[in-house]
């Protein structure tokens, strides 16, 4: 590969989201170019950054070897997509993608995530694939009731997921998933949680770097507010980031990971769901860290040394900012907390209700009283 750090070096794109603006940020401070490829119809955040901006689906090869071409190294923004679709992007272009598709295909989606982590010795939440309507009710009676349906690929921010309390439920809810479209979909256990923990790991030939244990705050299936360090023991912080690597590891991954889990009541750290790319969770290091996470992700699928995840001060918390209006978009009564913090907004054209438009980060020494000041500061905000 090129040398990441000339002037004419490309790192493209798969998505244009937020995910993939914050990171083309970090890339710009390398001098590096950017490309990206959207699937999305309307023009997305990372569009407005660079000429070489292409669009298409995600299941055309053909339509991304242009935008291949154009690029010394590709990675991902999001997981929509399949590792074959990667595999033969990566053939015909030459171009390398980090995560791998191989190291993509070991978690593509929710099935064979929890399968590869099994695998590996790595504790997760009590699941089962949907086959038949009949293991819908032998699930709750096995795992009890409620529980979750969750859509196999292409499940996010309670999109595709669905909480089922009887029989009946869980049969609506499984044909609305898609299950009786050929459609995988499979039933998750709720888990009898005290904290929801996030942690990132960045990794490449270079070595590799471990965030700090966080706790994701969450309402309605949605990320609210992140706290940073999570507000557990110091053994739960270490075994949550010690199977956050080895799950890192067990992919061989390349790139930039996050990691979710619940901590039981019983004190065990039970792996969730993971993400090949950067995290709503690690939003925080940005100002929180010496290196963010993005900055590490382009770092890692550059082969770059990696930068330190440490916290800068004792305590970070990052609120989420969503659309409170369905119009174009427009942050209102954001005086306070942008003085008295850092503002980011992820630039989209459009706000909706409940959708992710930007975030806030307070720093401080006290955790509860930097999160008890950060939601003061963002509670009259309007998008």
């Amino acid at each position: 590969m090129k040398n990441p750090l000339s002037s004419d070096f490309v790192i493209g794109f798969l998505g244009a989201g937020q995910l993939a603006r914050m990171s083309a940020l970090q890339a710009f401070r390398f001098g590096m170019q950017i490309a990206v490829f959207s699937d999305r119809p309307e023009d997305e955040p990372v569009q407005f950054m660079t000429p070489h901006s292409y669009s298409g689906s995600f299941g055309d090869v053909s339509l991304m070897v242009e935008f291949a071409n154009k690029c010394d190294v590709i990675t991902l923004e999001n997981e929509f997509i399949d590792s074959e679709i990667l595999s033969k992007l990566e053939t015909v272009s030459g171009t390398p993608i980090y995560p791998s598709p191989k190291s993509f295909s070991l978690i593509e989606n929710k099935l064979i995530e929890k399968q590869t982590f099994e695998r590996a010795g790595i504790p997760v939440t009590p699941y089962k694939l949907i086959q038949h309507d009949e293991d819908l009710s032998e699930f709750g009676n096995m795992y009890g009731w409620p529980y979750l349906l969750k859509s196999s690929k292409g499940g996010y921010d309670g999109y595709g997921n669905k909480t089922v309390s009887s029989a009946d439920e869980a049969l609506e809810a499984f044909r609305n998933l898609g299950g009786k479209s050929g459609h995988d979909i499979i039933a998750e256990a709720f888990v009898d949680f005290t904290h929801e923990l996030a942690v990132q790991v960045a990794r490449n030939e270079t070595g590799h770097v471990v965030y700090p244990c966080c706790e994701t705050v969450q309402k309605n299936h949605i990320c609210v507010a992140v706290k940073t360090p999570a507000p557990v023991s110091e053994p739960v912080q270490k075994r949550a980031q010690e199977l956050a690597l080895k799950a890192t590891e067990a992919i061989d991954g390349k790139g930039i990971f996050a990691f979710e889990f619940f901590l039981t009541k019983e004190g065990e750290v039970l792996l969730n769901e993971s993400a090949p790319r950067p995290h709503n969770s690690g939003h925080y290091s940005i100002e929180g860290c010496v290196t963010s996470q993005f900055e590490n992700h382009v770092r890692a699928v550059c082969g770059l040394p990696l930068g330190n995840p440490s916290l800068i001060q004792p305590a970070a918390v990052m609120i989420n900012l969503l659309g409170t209006h369905n119009r174009n978009a427009v942050i209102e009564h954001a005086e306070d907390a942008a003085a008295a913090g850092h503002l980011h907004s992820y630039g989209k054209l459009q706000s909706k209700t409940g959708r992710k438009m930007a975030h806030f980060t307070l720093l401080g020494e006290d955790l509860e009283n930097v999160y008890s000041w950060a939601m003061e500061l963002t509670k009259q905000i309007e998008i």
